[in-house]
């Protein structure tokens, strides 16, 4: 049971990484094509994905893909949290939803009874 709580934080981790690209997509995009910051910033959203992408091939070794995927969409949540606190956009009832049913589903899925983690 152990062994699984933290392999499903090592997943939200991972999913926390993810959702990173979008914060830097956004800021990319308020600077002009091909500028310092412009070129700085995409290569640091290039890295973050690599990072993700490695810890994605190893979290798919622990977890079925089903599950793993699940996990995935927890990115809205993130996305949620970071454009309210990064970018002071709105928070709708509707939003809080929608994020508060993917979390009940990933939970869900994360279930004991699921299986999920090796």
């Amino acid at each position: 049971m152990g062994n699984k709580i933290l392999a499903i934080i090592v997943l939200q981790g991972a999913v926390f990484i993810y959702s990173l690209t979008t914060v830097i997509s956004k800021l990319v995009s308020n600077y002009k094509l091909l500028s310092k910051e412009f070129i700085l910033l995409y290569l640091l959203d290039f890295a973050v994905l690599g990072i993700y992408a490695i810890l994605w091939q190893q979290l798919l070794k622990r977890f079925e893909l089903s599950i793993a995927y699940a996990n995935k969409a927890m990115t809205l949540l993130w996305s949620l949290l970071w454009s309210t606190i990064l970018f002071h956009e709105g928070v709708t009832l509707l939003k809080v939803i929608g994020v508060a049913l993917v979390i009940a589903g990933t939970i869900v899925l994360n279930s004991p009874n699921k299986g999920g983690a090796a």
